[in-house]
């Protein structure tokens, strides 16, 4: 099956290009419109209906760019809207949760740390997820400030240091041994977080599976991409340059007030 149009991803920013590139790299044939409503983020502090609207809003101006495929590259957007995307759109969406069974399932001390938006912890789906582990115990931290310090460019500052560290150190002290990143912005914070946990604790986030589950619904309802040259666009609603940065200035940032 052959279908050359672009898959969609949409976030509350530029997070989402870490879900992005692990999809690249499975998928570097396929031609990809990013668009990050920086304008708006975070949205973890937003209510369910405004995240709803927001998510719609993202979805249809992916469709009017003939994407094939929509992937929710944010946890907070997959958490509160997905639902509400597939009953109302004809188009596969991929969503991002955080990726709790692995870490719960592979934990030695029954203990692991979620550090996630506010709007994800709350969420009905994230709290279906953690009723299925209850041998567990899952220590939730909401990130309050890093969405917001990563939109700005300002990863390896003094504030970002000092507001992992207290949401960290109650983690480490109830002896976790997995951290679940439950935000798409996240993981580009793994060298600050490394800094900070000990050696023993491993750190998982979702890009890696979204990839894979990507690439299982293009080969079997979607279509992949044929042909040299695939067209990857990123489009942004805020200043282009912390987007530029993150991409290293190798891919077209469009700046678009949607």
């Amino acid at each position: 099956m052959q279908n050359n149009n672009p898959i969609g991803l949409f976030d509350s920013g530029i997070g989402g290009t870490s879900i992005w590139k692990e999809i690249h790299q499975l998928l570097p044939g396929e031609s990809t419109i990013y668009l990050a409503d920086s304008k708006n983020a975070p949205y973890g502090q937003k209510s369910k209906d405004e995240i709803i609207a927001l998510s719609q809003k993202n979805t249809e101006y992916l469709l009017e760019r003939n994407a094939k495929l929509i992937v929710v590259a944010c946890n907070t957007a997959t958490t509160n809207a997905i639902k509400e995307l597939r009953a109302r759109y004809d188009v596969p969406f991929i969503g991002i949760e955080p990726a709790i069974k692995p870490a719960a399932l592979h934990s030695n001390t029954q203990k692991i740390g979620i550090l996630a938006t506010k709007g994800t912890l709350s969420s009905e789906l994230f709290n279906k997820a953690v009723e299925t582990h209850q041998n567990t115990t899952i220590i939730e931290q909401v990130g309050h400030g890093l969405v917001q310090l990563i939109e700005n460019g300002d990863i390896d500052s003094p504030e970002m240091s000092g507001l992992l560290q207290t949401y960290l150190t109650p983690m480490i002290q109830a002896n976790i041994d997995y951290l679940v990143l439950g935000c798409s912005h996240y993981p580009y914070l793994i060298p600050q977080i490394r800094k900070i946990l000990p050696a023993h604790i491993k750190i998982i986030d979702s890009g890696e599976a979204v990839a894979r589950q990507t690439k299982n619904v293009l080969i079997e309802k979607v279509g992949l991409r044929h042909g040299d040259y695939p067209e990857i666009v990123f489009y942004t609603n805020a200043e282009p340059k912390v987007l530029n940065d993150i991409l290293d200035n190798q891919y077209k940032v469009i700046y678009d007030d949607f």
